[in-house]
């Protein structure tokens, strides 16, 4: 299980450049990438966090993979505090960051074992887990090519195999299927929906999107992220009913964009 609470992280602008013969910069402005997100990502659910460019949710997975510290708010997995004992918590996650970041001279089979043997795995149980895994993501034509070169799916598939190889509770996906077909598509979300189910671990499941139809049809569960803030959570069905919409792209809009006026634009110049 993962929880958040009351999650907050701001960041520096860049400065503005000196005007004329001034040797004054106009001061950075702060940027509140995240504000106040908190909620709770039980075990053998897929919980998904959509929200608008600049809502906060790439700054929120990178605080929960350790990447950068909050300012505010508490992140523990599985009862792990990330703050105090990162490694700890870290080894309870398998992460799919947004950048993929494959070593492009390695063999997808190499990038996965590499991967095993930095999780404290034999190499013998590194190659076993890469051979199920390519059966289950269906990549076994890939594991002796090298990545460089690879497609958009290819390389999803790969770095999914590489995030799951020391076969972790919580799984943390940040915009999986960007760039990817139709056919990489549904193939990553069978690939989860086996992943949640008993047979597949129960797994813990979060990912960002900011693709309507894919929170309808995985998400057990949705948190919407709006301007550094959750504003809202609840099924799909929950979250429809509660703003009288039929087409949860609408019912998104309006709980995403409720605030805006109060608050303001946040996130420019910050990933989401």
């Amino acid at each position: 299980m993962i929880t958040i609470e009351h999650l907050a992280r701001s960041f520096k602008a860049a400065a503005s450049p000196r005007k004329g013969w001034s040797l004054k910069r106009t001061p950075a402005p702060v940027v509140h990438a995240v504000r106040d997100v908190d909620f709770a990502a039980p075990d053998g659910r897929i919980t998904g966090l959509p929200g608008p460019n600049g809502a906060g949710k790439t700054a929120t997975l990178r605080m929960l993979a350790g990447l950068i510290a909050p300012d505010a708010g508490r992140i523990t997995v599985d009862g792990v505090d990330v703050a105090s004992r990162p490694l700890e918590a870290l080894a309870r996650m398998g992460v799919l960051s947004d950048s993929r970041g494959l070593y492009t001279r390695l063999t997808a089979r190499e990038n996965i074992v590499y991967y095993g043997a930095l999780q404290g795995m034999t190499r013998d149980a590194a190659h076993h887990r890469a051979e199920s895994l390519a059966r289950m993501l269906d990549m076994y034509a890939l594991l002796e090519r090298r990545t460089d070169g690879f497609s958009q799916g290819e390389r999803m598939k790969t770095a999914l195999a590489r995030a799951l190889v020391h076969d972790p509770a919580n799984i943390v996906l940040d915009e999986p299927t960007n760039g990817l077909d139709v056919v990489a598509t549904r193939a990553l979300r069978e690939s989860l929906r086996f992943l949640r189910s008993p047979e597949g671990g129960g797994k813990c499941i979060v990912f960002s999107t900011h693709i309507m139809q894919e929170v309808e049809r995985l998400c057990d569960s949705v948190v919407v992220v709006s301007q550094g803030l959750s504003v809202a959570a609840g099924t799909v069905a929950e979250l429809l009913e509660r703003t009288g919409q039929q087409d949860f792209e609408e019912a998104f809009v309006k709980l995403a964009f409720a605030h805006e006026d109060a608050i303001g634009t946040i996130g420019k110049g910050v990933p989401a």
